[in-house]
C-alpha cells in the first residue's frame, strides 16, 4: 500500500482509506466481521480509518474502537466527526463548541484513544464556521486533544470559505468520475497547504451498476439509500460502465484509479462489508488508467459540462 502526505499536517495515510460508517456500523451487520474487516485493512497496509459520532446511529465510532483495541494504533490515522449527532434514529445538527468539546471527549472515550489525529467537522454552514468556534478548536489542538482539524463537506461554497481558515489542515470532498468539477476544487486546497480526502471515490458504486448486483441484506440497504438519495448519479453512473473493462482492473478499482490519478488527493476514502471487496479496493494503490481510458472519461465529462449550466 502507498501513502501519501496528509497537506502540512506532517501526517501521511495511506492513498485507500477504510470507511467505518454506513452499514458497517449498523448493529444488524455483524460485529466479529465488521472487526475482522478492520484487522484486515491493517494487514493490507491501510493506515487511514475514517468514521463519526453520528455515523449508523453512532454505533460506528465505538464499534471501530472495539475492533482497534489491543492493536497498535501508534501508525493509524483515526478520523472522526462533530457536530453532528444520532438521536431517536436521525441525525441531529449540533454545531455548537460545547457539543463540539463535549463529542470530542466522547470520541475518544469510544475509540480509545488520548488524542484524535484527525477531527473534522460534518457538513458545517459557512455561517457556523465563526472566530469563535475556530477558536476554541484551536484550543483542542494546544490541549493535545486533537492532532489536526478538518471540513467534511459535498457543498463546494463551504469548502472554498475553509480554504481562507489557517486552522483547518484538511478537506473531505466528494470526488469520483461523476464530479470532475472537484478537481480544481483539490487544486485550490494543495495550494493553501489542506491535505484532502476524497469520499465517495466509488460515486455509490453506479460506476459499476452495483444497485443491479444484490447479494445480500446490505446490497439492498446500499440499493434502496442510492436510489433515494442518487438518482440522478445512478443515470449518471451508467455512462462510466465501461470502467467494467479496463484491461488488469475491475470496475472498483479503475474508478479509484481515477481518483488517484489527481496528485492533490492523499486518500481514497472507501467503506465495505466483503473482505474480498477490501482487497480488491486495497490493490487499487499504484495503479494507473491507459491513456485511452481517460481520455473516453474526459470526453464523457467535457460533454455532460457542455449540456448543463451547473455541476452540481
Amino acid at each position: 500500500m502507498r501513502s501519501r502526505h496528509l497537506g502540512r499536517t506532517g501526517l501521511c495515510v495511506s492513498e485507500i482509506g477504510f470507511g467505518c460508517a454506513s452499514y458497517w456500523g449498523k448493529p444488524a451487520f455483524d460485529e466479529q466481521t465488521a472487526i475482522r474487516l478492520v484487522h484486515e485493512a491493517i494487514e493490507l497496509g491501510v493506515t487511514l480509518f475514517d468514521t463519526g459520532a453520528s455515523y449508523a446511529g453512532g454505533e460506528a465510532e465505538p464499534r471501530l474502537g472495539r475492533a482497534l483495541k489491543g492493536r497498535d494504533a501508534s501508525r493509524l490515522i483515526v478520523a472522526t466527526k462533530a457536530g453532528t449527532r444520532a438521536h431517536g434514529g436521525r441525525v441531529i445538527r449540533d454545531p455548537g463548541l460545547t457539543a463540539i468539546r463535549a463529542s470530542v471527549e466522547r470520541s475518544l472515550r469510544n475509540l480509545g484513544l488520548d488524542s484524535l489525529p484527525l477531527l473534522q467537522l460534518h457538513g458545517p454552514a459557512t455561517a457556523e464556521l465563526t472566530s469563535e468556534l475556530v477558536g476554541g478548536l484551536e484550543d483542542l489542538k494546544r490541549q493535545g486533544l486533537v492532532r489536526a482539524l478538518g471540513v467534511n463537506s459535498f457543498d463546494p461554497s463551504v469548502i472554498e470559505h475553509v480554504l481562507r481558515l489557517p486552522a483547518f489542515d484538511v478537506v473531505m470532498i466528494d470526488y469520483n468520475v461523476l464530479r470532475p468539477e472537484r478537481t480544481a476544487l483539490a487544486a485550490a486546497a494543495a495550494a493553501a497547504g489542506k491535505g484532502v480526502l476524497a469520499g465517495m471515490p466509488l460515486a455509490m458504486g453506479h460506476t459499476g451498476l452495483k444497485i443491479l448486483k444484490l447479494r445480500g441484506v446490505q446490497d439492498l440497504w446500499y440499493a434502496a439509500r442510492g436510489i433515494a438519495r442518487h438518482g440522478r448519479e445512478v443515470r449518471e453512473g451508467a455512462r462510466y460502465a465501461f470502467l467494467n473493462d479496463v484491461a488488469g482492473m475491475t470496475g472498483s478499482q479503475a474508478a479509484l484509479a481515477y481518483v488517484l490519478a489527481d496528485p492533490n488527493i492523499s486518500s481514497a476514502v472507501v467503506g465495505t462489508t466483503r473482505i474480498a471487496h477490501l482487497r480488491e479496493n486495497a490493490a487499487a494503490s499504484g495503479l494507473r488508467l491507459p491513456d485511452a481510458v481517460l481520455a473516453r472519461i474526459r470526453k464523457i465529462q467535457e460533454r455532460r459540462f457542455a449540456n448543463s449550466a451547473s455541476w452540481a
